[in-house]
């Protein structure tokens, strides 16, 4: 992604403040960033503001005298790989619908030759009103991407649809764009998380997975051009935008959901840890505390990926092996006995929890140790694996 580009423009609107974060999400994932205002959004946050951020000086005005040729709406647009409007105003939407060209940012809108993707942000009323959605319609058929809009508190009081994405999901979205897409139209299932298994109402037995790992997985997958599902424990993580998220609390609800969607997809994900056994008896009411010791009965869970992986016509299965030690080698005898053609190993002590990881991804042709690394940049290095894999088997 080093050498991506885009024009980030910014409209007037209160969402206008997300901007500057934006920019900075933008650039730490190594998307240069050129920042492109109308005079309406100068009154919510300042050229010098933006400037500062992106490290660039801010176009504002279409007679820019700096711009060699006297063209910016040329200039800018030809050097880009697309151009992102954050916030999208209504007003906005509504002039790059009917074509309007009366200031830069729209001007560079008409005349650009790369993807323009728009983020509205507006008034609940606003985004409801039936010209709004005619002129969301007519944006979405003119091929234009829209992000968001999302739905909550807005600065007028009011909550409902229409409040501008966050930074964070803005960056996603504009990051999966520009991906690129070695996994498109691949399915993928993903399972991740902890399991839950009830001994009464109010205790369980778990463990410590975040889901951060899987999470990061169906992330990637998304960007890289892949249909995904995921199906998750309990945890306390957002799931990534474009993503179809399923529950799944229990090893038991788990493993029903797995194989209720897993037909039809071309790769499945083992990522969730998955408990090992559940009690045997589920008390309807809380133990109370009386005995000095307690006894639980426990009955062995079903194998959700060893059993995907026996299925006919199964997907090609990948593995997770979190082992605190003999990592390679239990990694390996898992991968073997399960039939997988690729499982991924980490020490348990360095993932759980942690938003870094370091694996080795181990197949029929040995072992391929990734870096250290944040778990989206480790995602994204397992699912380039999984893309060379299927390409040639």
């Amino acid at each position: 992604m080093a050498n991506k580009k885009i024009v980030l423009g910014i409209t007037g609107g209160i969402a206008a403040y997300k901007a500057a974060e934006l920019v900075r999400l933008l650039q730490k994932n190594n998307i240069d960033v050129q920042v492109v205002m109308t005079q309406a959004a100068c009154q919510f946050i300042t050229p010098v503001t933006m400037q500062a951020l992106s490290g660039k000086p801010v176009f504002i005005d279409m007679w820019d005298a700096s711009i060699a040729n006297g063209m910016p709406h040329i200039e800018l647009s030809r050097q880009v790989d697309a151009i992102v409007i954050a916030p999208a105003s209504a007003d906005f939407l509504a002039k790059i619908v009917h074509g309007g060209a009366d200031d830069l940012l729209s001007t560079l809108c008409l005349a650009r030759d790369c993807p323009l993707l728009v983020a509205p942000a507006m008034n609940k009323q606003m985004w409801e009103n039936p010209a709004t959605q005619r002129n969301i319609a007519q944006l979405q058929a003119d091929g234009i991407s829209i992000l968001g809009p999302d739905s909550g508190e807005q600065a007028c009081g009011e909550i409902g649809l229409g409040r501008m994405l966050e930074a964070q999901d803005l960056c996603d979205l504009v990051y999966a764009h520009l991906s690129p897409k070695p996994l498109n139209g691949q399915r993928i299932l993903i399972t991740a998380g902890p399991t839950l298994e009830m001994i009464d109402p109010v205790r369980a037995i778990t463990n410590l997975s975040s889901g951060k790992m899987g999470y990061a997985i169906a992330q990637a997958a998304f960007e890289m051009g892949a249909e995904v599902t995921l199906v998750s424990g309990a945890t306390a993580l957002k799931p990534p935008l474009g993503v179809n998220n399923i529950s799944a609390i229990s090893a038991e609800n788990m493993y029903q959901t797995v194989m209720q969607n897993v037909a039809n997809q071309n790769i499945f994900i083992g990522v969730a840890a998955v408990a090992d056994y559940s009690p045997a008896t589920k008390h309807s009411q809380k133990i109370k505390k009386s005995e000095q010791t307690l006894s639980i009965a426990l009955n062995k869970n079903k194998d959700i990926l060893a059993d995907v992986a026996s299925l006919p016509n199964a997907p090609f299965c990948v593995g997770f092996a979190a082992e605190s030690e003999n990592l390679l080698e239990y990694a390996e005898s898992k991968r073997k006995a399960k039939k997988l053609p690729l499982i991924v190993a980490n020490l348990a002590s360095d993932a759980m929890g942690s938003d870094e990881n370091q694996v080795t991804l181990l197949d029929k042709n040995g072992a391929h140790p990734l870096a250290n690394a944040p778990k989206i940049a480790v995602a994204r290095g397992i699912l380039q694996h999984i893309a060379k894999c299927i390409s040639s088997p």
